[in-house]
């Protein structure tokens, strides 16, 4: 799963629709590189590729990657036990998954409060 500390250290992830791999490479704390070599390590993750072969990764798959990261450099797992960690608990990452989503509405819903309290 997620680990705490590394989503605080991360920024919050903006309300859009498709983040370019630039962007998605901010908010996860990984190089362009890095994203296009993981895209072949881990079948599931799979942006969604248009016009000039352009990587548009969804809300989900910067979560997924956020996951990734921390299990190869936080938790110590290698590309193979990250995949095998991955694909042996789909369900309860697509749980930490919507979990995730729920918690960052609610902490947007939470700044948009304080700010029509002003």
């Amino acid at each position: 799963m997620l680990d705490q500390g590394s989503n605080s250290e991360l920024p919050a992830i903006p309300a859009k629709r498709y983040f370019t791999i630039g962007e998605v490479s901010e908010l996860c704390g990984v190089k362009p590189h890095v994203l296009r070599y993981w895209e072949q390590e881990f079948p599931a993750l799979k942006p969604v590729k248009r016009r000039g072969n352009r990587r548009y990764y969804q809300r989900h798959d910067v979560l997924m990657i956020r996951q990734i990261r921390s299990l190869l450099y936080e938790q110590g797992f290698t590309i193979t036990g990250a995949r095998q960690r991955l694909e042996g608990s789909q369900a309860r990452v697509e749980a930490s998954i919507s979990h995730q989503i729920v918690r960052q509405v609610r902490m947007e819903l939470e700044e948009v409060l304080q700010i029509l309290r002003r």
